[in-house]
């Protein structure tokens, strides 16, 4: 059993449970991998020293690790989870880690995005608590995903801090009368005209619908598309016409987002309504000892909920 302690520094960041050590002891020094000049001590070299105070980067450090396995004291400050997580992608990634991982493109994991976040969606809309915790996960590990993908991008490279920092500045930008000394915004509807108009200036749009994601579910399209053209002040005479369908599902989904309904959110609710609805009218129909397949108009009636 050695007396050694193994301090796992985090940059030049130290924990503070090692600072009494680190003030106290004579035979402090610098492992591999850490810069000794950062952390103000020598490296220790080929140096056989008994009882020393090793600061290293990893517990993987090889003279770090060897002091472990003979038992030496690990002082190390809590890994934040999210600090964690970015690691566990970061390992899954690197060469030795997962080889499923590892070939993974921003192409290839487009359909996982959707995936997670409509099951977080449904997770939401059940009420879900459990679900809730574990889907905004999955969620999160796709966000880790595509920025480790992107860190090695050979010509626009960046990570998870440049997401965070970006996501930072946007915040604050656009919260000047919570981060700087903009009069304050006293409603709702305030900030959502004030975010529209910083939101124009700060991407330089050239048209309203710009930003507006093509790609996103049909109703929900033509929600946002009702709700940016009514801030514009577009009347509702100049929605598309036409009697066939379409036309009427684009006009009645604009109309529900302008009047502060969300119609995606509201469709899914009807159409999962009726979902549990034919789940229950099968269920009656086996109870009475038919076969749902047999069913007729008629006999869809004769079982269905509320009948």
């Amino acid at each position: 059993m050695t007396a050694a302690v193994v301090v796992i520094a985090r940059g030049a960041t130290l924990p503070a449970a090692a600072l009494p050590i680190l003030r106290s002891s004579t035979a402090v020094y610098a492992a591999s991998d850490v810069d000794p000049e950062v952390v103000g001590v020598p490296a220790l070299g080929d140096t056989q020293v008994r009882d020393l105070v090793l600061i290293a980067g990893s517990r993987r450090e090889p003279k770090a690790a060897a002091l472990i396995r003979s038992g030496a004291r690990v002082i190390e400050a809590p890994v934040p989870p999210l600090v964690e997580a970015a690691e566990v992608m970061d390992r899954l990634r690197s060469p030795g880690g997962c080889p499923w991982d590892a070939v993974q493109t921003h192409e290839s994991l487009r359909q996982y995005l959707v995936e997670e976040t409509y099951e977080l969606l449904d997770a939401i809309e059940e009420g879900d608590r459990v679900a809730l915790r574990e889907e905004l996960g999955d969620v999160l590990l796709q966000v880790l995903f595509h920025a480790r993908v992107a860190v090695e991008d050979a010509d626009d490279p960046f990570g998870i801090d440049e997401v965070a920092s970006e996501l930072v500045a946007k915040l604050v930008g656009r919260h000047p009368h919570v981060f700087a000394d903009a009069p304050r915004v006293e409603t709702v509807s305030d900030q959502n005209l004030k975010w529209e108009e910083l939101k124009q200036a700060e991407k330089s749009r050239q048209s309203i619908v710009d930003g507006v994601a093509l790609g996103q579910p049909a109703v929900a399209l033509a929600g946002k598309l009702g709700q940016r053209s009514g801030r514009a002040g577009i009347p509702l005479d100049l929605f598309p016409d036409g009697s066939e369908a379409a036309a009427q599902l684009f006009r009645v989904a604009a109309t529900a987002r302008r009047a502060g309904i969300d119609p995606e959110g509201e469709l899914r609710a009807v159409a999962k309504r009726f979902a549990r609805d034919i789940r229950a009218a099968e269920q009656a129909a086996r109870d009475a000892g038919l076969e749902p397949t047999t069913l007729e108009a008629d006999g869809w009636r004769k079982f269905w909920p509320g009948s």
